[in-house]
């Protein structure tokens, strides 16, 4: 591992996720030749067509996975929920539940790239630093979008099966798909709250990249930071009511197991960061200032080492707050009781 050199301070360095790498640093007056273009939304939005194919191939084969077993019966889902032993009958629902668990995969590899770039990385990556960077941006962008596929679909499948007019029907799936507290049955009083504050984060906190050199770095920095709150989030969301997930198992063993390279990295980032101000000083120093910063320094980086030991115990021991036993009386709602 080699510790890239520190970024001067008014500079964009990379940080977790949407940040901008060296090579794309903002270029104030008029553009020499040679000097690289600052990247734009519209730049970036063509560029993220091939990581976006991907997406939706990967989305299309979990939905074909998911639809066979829910056909075969092996989902916890139908357990859950027996009347979506239809499969036709919800198809939909299980297209909305596919572009979640693409989200989630995208949104993950968002913040391991976004790790990479703002910490100490392999000295030996298959891509330079300004494509890394622009592939992170791309992947923030579709992880975006597939949120917000993810959020259309489920809404769309409440209107789908609401017998009232149309227009109340859109209406009632609007309040309970994007509306906190809209949604009022069971586990979703939570859950899809929690989905709904990734997605209302996520789009800012993603987009303000592009509007850095308007609010200023440092106030970019300390925003951007924020997104892996997001990714927090979509994985609470997912495992409150992603009911593939609900029981214990490899399966829900599996999302715990992915958390633990963002939790390494992320101490890593801590321990070893790029920049110089960001270091943890061998004293706390003498003024209450330089004293509250040391003290919030050091409790981050002790956090998230409890929080990676946490992690660990988890994916050993098995126990990660799944349900043991199928519930005594399942509803053909969709309550998620």
């Amino acid at each position: 591992m080699t510790n890239p050199p520190p970024a001067p301070e008014p500079a964009a360095a990379a940080e977790t996720p949407g940040s901008a790498a060296p090579g794309d640093r903002q270029v104030s007056g008029p553009r020499r030749s040679g000097e690289p273009r600052r990247p734009t939304l519209r730049s970036d939005l063509r560029a993220s067509w091939p990581d976006g194919l991907v997406a939706l191939v990967i989305t299309a084969a979990v939905f074909v996975l998911l639809y066979i077993r829910i056909r075969n019966k092996t989902s916890s889902t139908v357990t859950v929920m027996p009347f979506m032993a239809d499969a036709g009958g919800f198809w939909m629902y299980f297209l909305s539940q596919a572009f979640g668990w693409s989200a989630l995969l995208w949104a993950w590899g968002t913040v391991i790239l976004g790790l990479l770039l703002s910490g100490p990385r392999p000295s030996r990556l298959p891509l330079s630093g300004p494509r890394l960077e622009r592939l992170h941006r791309t992947t923030s962008l579709n992880t975006i979008a597939l949120i917000a596929a993810h959020a259309l679909l489920f809404a769309a499948e409440l209107v789908r099966h609401d017998t009232a007019a149309w227009n109340s029907a859109v209406a009632t799936a609007f309040v309970e798909a994007f509306v906190p507290g809209g949604y009022d049955s069971g586990t979703g009083r939570i859950a899809i709250p929690v989905g709904q504050a990734a997605l209302y984060l996520a789009i800012p906190l993603g987009l303000l990249f592009y509007v850095r050199h308007r609010i200023g770095p440092k106030t970019w920095r300390v925003l951007h930071r924020c997104v892996i709150v997001v990714y927090v989030l979509s994985v609470w969301h997912t495992l409150l009511y992603g009911t593939n997930v609900w029981y214990d198992g490899w399966f829900r063993t599996g999302v715990w197991l992915l958390q633990l390279p963002i939790a390494a990295l992320l101490l890593l980032r801590l321990l070893r960061p790029a920049r110089r101000s960001e270091k943890l000083p061998g004293s706390p120093g003498a003024s209450a200032g330089a004293r509250t910063g040391w003290a919030l320094r050091l409790g981050g980086r002790l956090a998230v080492a409890a929080v990676l030991v946490a992690l660990v115990a988890i994916v050993a021991s098995g126990k990660d707050g799944g349900r043991s036993v199928p519930p005594e009386d399942t509803s053909s709602t969709h309550n998620h009781d």
